[in-house]
């Protein structure tokens, strides 16, 4: 697999599968193109992506059709307020020998589609995201690692707010990328219509296999940046925890609480991957730039003074930028 003779040429090779990623996951999903570009963004950086937009958007289309065309093992699973830790990690079953053995849950794959993560309760959540940090679940004190290359896709609605256990912060903050889904244009809901009230189904044929996932996600690690746009990511994350230093005017009036040190490690993979993808051998502080909104929006708490004067977590970041 990892036949190239450069680095620079398994660059080319990333921008080369972006490409095709794109063009694949475009047969079947309509427009989104800022959001299919931050969903892979987030899979050759090694993080997990949460997903917020209201029902009907296909978001479950969109991550079904990225584990198709990657060639992985692709499980859903529905988060209700009943599900419980083991429902998706697996539990211990006595089998006919008399013996235990461990059953293993939709949480064993390759991508998981995690759908409306806030409807459970916070004992289920944890269970989750103990697995998106250590990659690995523990039951009955048995540690069982998970397959590689793992991804967590969660995804919540903004609206409904009966009934669900909002993630807390520090959960949040497992997550690379928060990206939201916006409603799509008159043109491109005509496309959705047409292709979805009619016979035809889109064949789509594999583009990335699980090696090459993880020969990439290497290869991402490997870029160098330079020193200044480092600094930049650094300083743009410590300028969102209010009464420090480096804080800005607009954080110390509007926010409650900043940014901690994974936003920076995650501005800097970003604008990695960014560069990459973008056929540049290494970030500028553009590509930081490009995906400083997902990776801080839910990383920053307004305060009420904030919240009363309509001033949202976007109009921070763009002020900060």
């Amino acid at each position: 697999m990892q036949n190239y003779k450069s680095d620079v040429e398994a660059v080319d090779a990333l921008a080369q599968s972006y490409q095709d990623l794109t063009q694949e996951i475009g047969k079947v999903i309509v427009g989104q193109k800022e959001v299919v570009k931050t969903v892979i963004l987030s899979l050759f950086g090694n993080g997990h992506s949460l997903l917020v937009g209201v029902p009907g958007l296909a978001k479950t289309l969109l991550v079904s059709t990225i584990a198709e065309v990657l060639d992985l093992e692709f499980k859903r699973i529905q988060f209700t307020p009943d599900l419980m830790p083991s429902d998706i990690t697996g539990s211990e079953i006595l089998a006919e020998n008399r013996q235990f053995q461990f059953n293993k849950g939709p949480l064993f794959s390759n991508i998981v589609l995690a759908d409306e993560i806030n409807r459970t309760p916070p004992k289920t959540q944890a269970a989750l995201l103990e697995a998106m940090q250590e990659r690995s679940v523990t039951v009955s004190g048995q540690r069982y690692d998970l397959p590689k290359p793992f991804f967590v896709l969660a995804t919540q609605n903004p609206i409904e707010q009966e009934g669900t256990y909002p993630l807390p912060e520090a959960q949040l903050d497992r997550f690379m990328f928060n990206i939201p889904l916006t409603y799509p244009s008159y043109e491109e809901e005509i496309q959705v219509v047409k292709d979805t009230t009619s016979t035809q189904a889109a064949s789509l044929s594999n583009v990335l296999t699980a090696e090459q996932i993880l020969f990439f996600q290497g290869l991402v690690r490997k870029i160098p940046i330079a020193d200044n746009v480092l600094e930049y990511a650094v300083s743009l994350a410590t300028s969102t925890r209010p009464g420090t230093a480096k804080a800005a005017s607009i954080v110390n009036d509007y926010i409650s609480w900043g940014a901690g040190p994974r936003a920076s490690q995650y501005l800097v993979l970003g604008a990695k991957c960014h560069a990459a993808i973008s056929g540049k051998y290494s970030p500028d502080i553009e590509d930081v730039q490009a995906i400083a909104n997902y990776v801080l929006r839910h990383r920053i708490v307004r305060n009420y003074k904030a919240e009363a004067e309509g001033i949202t977590e976007e109009d921070i970041i763009n002020k900060l930028l």
